[in-house]
């Protein structure tokens, strides 16, 4: 029987994991040929959510559960998660139920004819804002764009299946600032995707607040890309341009027309102007220097407390 291994990230989910492991669980037994493990990781919950793992592992052999000392954040508990994983395939997927489990046998059907990674693509209900869904797909369009990846829209979403063989890649990479979906569609093998509609919270709130999703897409537009940085330097070349030339445009009019050069106002628009693009381009680059600064540390993308296996 080959052996699917489920790593399921969990932030304050005390509501949600056991309703995640009996839906899991109620998918597993329609499917003879495969047993499978859920491998639970604790990213620092400050509710009960490790007392309702601990009590699951108890009551469950198929469950395993990791606890972080702290809050890492969402893609180091999933790559916490790969480590320790050793089933034939690895799924990732929240645990809030809005990555449904009922996909998993779809998922198991393309991987069997040969896919190595098989991703999903995911597609809101009404009830998300149209907010919410624009901003997505314009930020995925953005990082194709500007980027060596090349994410579909909707195809965004951490809910994956992975070969054995991809993952023993992806534990061998250590990077400071993980991003797991672009890291997966930059590896390459043989990848399909399946379309889904993502469903609603079970229980709880969600703290992936606007900071965090800022943060998170600032990392994966940096993690794959050194074009912001030839960006910085085009802007810098193309506003000096215009600088010259409006300048020269202006000097050429006053003798023309026999005026004064004057304008206070136009000239400390024009410095606060330029001010903000070179704090702008300072800003780019300091980005990068952050995570060269992270790399070389070589620290640990996550401290594990307690585990039960």
């Amino acid at each position: 029987m080959k052996k699917i291994s489920i790593v399921i990230p969990a932030h304050n989910e005390e509501g949600n994991v056991s309703l995640i492991h009996q839906r899991i669980k109620e998918v597993f037994s329609g499917l003879e040929n495969y047993r499978f493990e859920i491998i639970f990781v604790n990213d620092g919950s400050r509710d009960n959510t490790q007392q309702k793992l601990v009590e699951l592992a108890e009551k469950f052999e198929e469950v395993k559960y990791i606890e972080f000392s702290r809050n890492f954040g969402h893609q180091p508990a999933v790559k916490a998660g790969m480590d320790f994983a050793n089933g034939n395939a690895v799924i990732s997927m929240d645990a809030d139920l809005q990555h449904p489990p009922e996909l998993i046998p779809e998922m198991i059907k393309k991987w069997e004819e040969g896919f190595d990674i098989v991703y999903t693509i995911r597609t809101y209900p009404k009830q998300i804002s149209a907010f919410k869904r624009k901003t997505s797909d314009l930020y995925y369009k953005l990082l194709s764009v500007i980027s060596d990846v090349n994410l579909k829209e909707g195809g965004g979403s951490d809910f994956r299946l992975m070969d054995s063989s991809v993952v023993d890649v992806m534990r061998n990479m250590n990077e400071a600032d993980i991003f797991l979906r672009g890291l997966s569609n930059w590896m390459g093998f043989r990848q399909t995707g399946i379309h889904f509609t993502a469903g609603e919270r079970a229980s709880g709130e969600s703290s992936y607040n606007l900071k965090k999703m800022m943060k998170f897409a600032f990392t994966g537009i940096t993690a794959f890309s050194v074009k912001p940085l030839y960006l910085a330097a085009y802007l810098g070349f193309l506003f000096s341009v215009f600088a010259v030339l409006g300048y020269g445009i202006y000097v050429i009019h006053s003798f023309v027309s026999k005026t004064e050069i004057s304008g206070w106002a136009s000239l400390i628009i024009t410095v606060v102007f330029f001010g903000g693009i070179q704090l702008i381009i300072l800003g780019i680059i300091g980005i990068y220097l952050g995570k060269i600064f992270k790399q070389v540390k070589e620290r640990p993308n996550y401290i594990i407390r307690s585990k039960n296996f």
